[in-house]
């Protein structure tokens, strides 16, 4: 079972008629007494640090010795149950010990809800795929009744890889706020691997921003990994570039126009950017460079303005441009990457440009705003470049 978020952050699911259920029982255990984990060696009768409360990724060395040592424990806890478990083909394990160390062991039968914000509106029961995924903010089990006097551990896989997370704090309440948002942060970061992983290679950086990409919210699930793969093998861009622009018919290109809108500081230039995003669809990317970089600045401008009472320079807004991601994303490492943005913004979408030197390309506010962009560089690309800019600042603001 999933949830969803929609852009505004409403949840839809079971309270809103669908009905919902776990796909099985829990397997009940005894006596399960935990502590955590040690993070050192010790010999015996020494002294030795615990972890109590952690997550981590397979990628990292003691998550597997971690795995082992869990899933021997479980195995020995369910065989004194009579119960046989093997917890190695198991896709999500997500262990609940009670104060009084019984404890339920789901193992790929607990429903398990993904809070997420997506790009379009989401009624009830509609299917959601993954180019409408703008960020993963969270990940639960809605109906495994856990108490804040409990103990959790889970064990989950994506793809190839797994993901862990256990808190055993007895001198504090579990927070299930904190564990799904923790839990979200590890499927995020496991799921959309590609995505961190392209933004840590300076050298695919370099070549996308130069290129004009970055891993726009509308276009991470469908479309950019083309886009890296092909910049880190150091290939030509074109062919990955038509595919994704032919992705952005009518329809899709309405529906960003809507998203922006809907915020006041972009409805008070509804009928510029009307004016913008009918020239696209005429596939003329001349008046939509034209006028979505040169109304980019001034859209940050006021939302800082609303926000300050007071205007500042091009460096305070790309700050204000990532403080404001951070603060709509809940954490500076979401989907909506607002450092390599406000970088993606500074060097490239303002990028210093010398109106004495030779000409510049039309991905740059200033030499567009100086009427000094070659000529052949106001291309449909740059122009949905543009755009997904644009489109960006709707989900930061």
């Amino acid at each position: 079972m999933a949830k969803q978020k929609n852009e505004g952050g409403a949840p839809v699911g079971a309270k809103s008629g669908i009905l919902v259920g776990n796909l099985g029982e829990p397997i009940k255990l005894k006596d399960v007494n935990l502590a955590g984990i040690s993070a050192e060696a010790a010999p015996k009768g020494g002294n030795v640090k615990i972890w109590t409360k952690l997550a981590l990724t397979s990628d990292e060395p003691l998550f597997h010795q971690a795995a082992e040592g869990f899933a021997g424990v479980l195995a020995h806890h369910a065989q004194q149950a009579q119960v046989p478990l093997s917890l190695r083909h198991a896709d999500t394990v997500l262990l609940v010990i009670k104060p009084d160390r019984t404890a339920e062991i789901w193992v790929d039968t607990a429903a398990m809800a993904m809070q997420m914000r997506v790009t379009r509106d989401m009624a009830a029961g509609s299917v959601v795929f993954e180019s409408d995924i703008a960020d993963v903010i969270g990940m639960s089990f809605p109906l495994v009744k856990i108490e804040k006097s409990d103990q959790v551990v889970c064990i989950f896989r994506q793809d190839w890889r797994f993901g862990m997370y256990f808190d055993f704090n007895p001198k504090r309440d579990l927070s299930l706020e904190e564990m799904s948002k923790t839990l979200g942060a590890l499927y995020r970061e496991l799921r959309y691997r590609h995505l961190y992983e392209a933004l840590a290679n300076k050298g695919v950086v370099e070549r996308l921003t130069a290129a004009g990409w970055f891993p726009f919210v509308e276009i991470i699930g469908s479309g950019f990994k083309g886009l890296a793969d092909s910049c880190a093998a150091g290939f030509d861009l074109v062919d990955e570039e038509a595919k994704l622009v032919a992705k952005f018919d009518a329809a899709r290109i309405e529906r960003m126009y809507e998203r922006w809108v809907a915020k006041p500081h972009f409805g008070s230039r509804a009928n510029i950017l009307r004016a913008a995003v009918d020239a696209y669809l005429r596939n003329e990317p001349v008046p939509v460079l034209k006028i979505v970089l040169t109304e980019i600045e001034g859209i940050l401008q006021e939302a800082y303005t609303v926000k300050h009472g007071t205007t500042t320079k091009l460096a305070g807004l790309l700050k204000f441009a990532t403080e404001s991601a951070e603060e709509r994303a809940g954490a500076p490492d979401t989907l909506f990457f607002p450092h390599a943005f406000a970088n993606y913004l500074s060097d490239y979408t303002f990028a210093k440009f010398d109106p004495l030197g030779p000409p510049g390309l039309a991905g740059s506010r200033h030499a567009v705003g100086h009427g000094a962009a070659r000529a052949d560089s106001y291309t449909v690309t740059r122009a949905l470049q543009a755009l997904l800019t644009m489109d960006q600042l709707a989900f930061y603001t």
